[in-house]
């Protein structure tokens, strides 16, 4: 889909051609792949329909001005036409790509790269240059695929195309068996819990209890070292969660060895508040709190503009404060825990930063927002990205869905149903070492781009004389 897209870039007439037609593509794209944004806005944001509808309208527009500024920008290259659809588009792809990933916060769903998790031919390449690393090499292939196909190239451009495209996939497979991190350790028994709560209910003051007792009774019912409850699992604040309460999850955690991990908000509205998980058991108690939060559901940027925003979402606890950005890994459970909630484990140059430190990864999420929707596929997908970027096993318990045990490959290896209350047991193992991209992050890739920006620059202000 992307070599047609290029190939139909590449053939327009003009900038406002190739705008359009970038335009309408990312349209459709967006449309379809974030189509829960409309659920999360409707069904559990309190807005009218027509409202939801026109706010997702407009939130997929403007990313679709990405793939639309891809357009303008090759239809405006007046130079070789094989440097354009093979460097020029790719290049531009896989920038404006990355530039989405953190623009305004950053929003990178959809990225190209996510779809060779985790068997696909170029996957091998993620520990090395991650997801966006990824990203240019499909656009590369895509570029090579349009010029190929192209009626003027002859067919000695076209062998050597298709020897670059092979050359590729053969390069990421051989790359697979490459074993980047090494086991650290003793393995480690797991229990992932996934509650189930409508999030309609989630924050009534009168579900409280029920709550609660819920994932006490499921914390007893699967002994293991490490037990993680998802994001705000427990819904009130750490100095409110009565001491009896406390007292057994820590005696839980101590009789397994081990300790839990639980969601709930700390502090308090009268100060600043935090998303956090916090541990209770046989080590000393710890925390890790969000540090990349969502605008408008979390945080409200430019509060003076938008604070009207959280009266019509109906969003609670929607002014959460930043965690410290320099957060250290957790040591619960035999492990070294780098935690991350909800979207955080979207951002793979974030997650690096508790490695190589960290022995495993540890993702807690609510996804209820979302409803029977594309998110939690998504979300999990990225989740086994980070594994393979980092060479290390990723756990996630989430409250709906998809609660799973990826291991350091991004296989998944056990998951729960969506929309079912349980838990998952299992068994995980540590890993140390860095892999290239936990070493070097996006840094690479960022430099690649400058030099062949530098190469395409070169080439229009030094045209060859024909």
């Amino acid at each position: 889909r992307l070599a047609r897209l290029f190939g139909r870039l590449s053939r327009a007439p003009s900038r406002r051609a190739g705008f359009l037609t970038g335009l309408v593509w990312g349209l459709g794209f967006f449309l379809a792949g974030v189509s829960w944004v409309f659920v999360s806005l409707w069904v559990y944001g309190g807005m009218p329909m027509w409202l939801a509808g026109l706010v997702t309208f407009l939130f997929c527009a403007f990313l679709a001005l990405f793939p639309a500024t891809v357009g303008a920008l090759q239809a405006g290259w007046r130079h070789t036409p094989a440097l354009r659809t093979m460097l020029l588009l790719p290049l531009a792809w896989s920038v404006l790509e990355w530039t989405r990933g953190w623009i305004f916060t950053g929003f990178p769903w959809l990225v190209a790269g996510y779809s060779q998790v985790p068997n696909g031919p170029l996957a091998g390449y993620a520990p090395l240059v991650g997801v966006y690393g990824i990203s240019f090499l499909l656009a590369l292939i895509a570029g090579l695929l349009a010029w190929g196909v192209t009626p003027r190239t002859s067919p000695a451009s076209r062998v050597w195309a298709a020897t670059a495209i092979v050359a590729l996939g053969i390069g990421g497979q051989a790359l697979r068996g490459i074993q980047w991190t090494t086991p650290d350790g003793a393995p480690t028994s797991v229990a992932l819990l996934q509650g189930n709560i409508p999030q309609d209910m989630k924050w009534q003051p009168n579900k409280t209890r029920a709550t609660l007792e819920s994932y006490a009774r499921m914390a007893v019912a699967a002994p293991a070292r490490l037990i993680v409850l998802p994001e705000t699992a427990l819904p009130l604040f750490e100095s409110e969660l009565p001491a009896a309460y406390r007292d057994d999850l820590v005696a839980l955690g101590q009789r397994n060895g081990g300790d839990v991990l639980a969601g709930l908000p700390t502090g308090s509205f009268d100060g600043a508040y935090y998303n956090s998980v916090v541990s209770f058991g046989s080590a000393p108690s710890q925390r890790y709190s969000k540090v990349h939060l969502v605008p408008f559901g979390e945080y409200i940027p430019l509060k003076a503009v938008w604070s009207w925003v959280i009266e019509v979402l109906h969003i609670p606890l929607s002014d959460f404060a930043r965690g410290a950005i320099d957060q250290r890994p957790l040591a619960i459970g035999g492990q070294r825990v780098a935690a991350d909630i909800c979207y955080e484990d979207a951002f793979g140059e974030e997650i690096i930063r508790q490695l190589p430190e960290a022995s495993v990864l540890v993702n807690v999420s609510n996804l209820a927002w979302f409803g029977d929707s594309l998110a939690p596929w998504q979300h999990a997908q990225m989740s086994q990205m980070r594994a393979l970027e980092t060479g290390r096993m990723m756990l996630r318990a989430t409250n709906t869905g998809l609660t799973a045990i990826i291991d350091a490959k991004g296989q998944v290896l056990a998951s729960l149903p969506l929309f079912t209350a349980g838990s998952l047991a299992g068994e995980i193992q540590g890993y140390a070492g860095s892999t290239p991209y936990v070493h070097w992050g996006n840094a690479p890739v960022l430099l690649l781009w400058g030099i062949l920006g530098i190469v395409l620059l070169a080439a229009a202000l030094y045209p060859r004389a024909p």
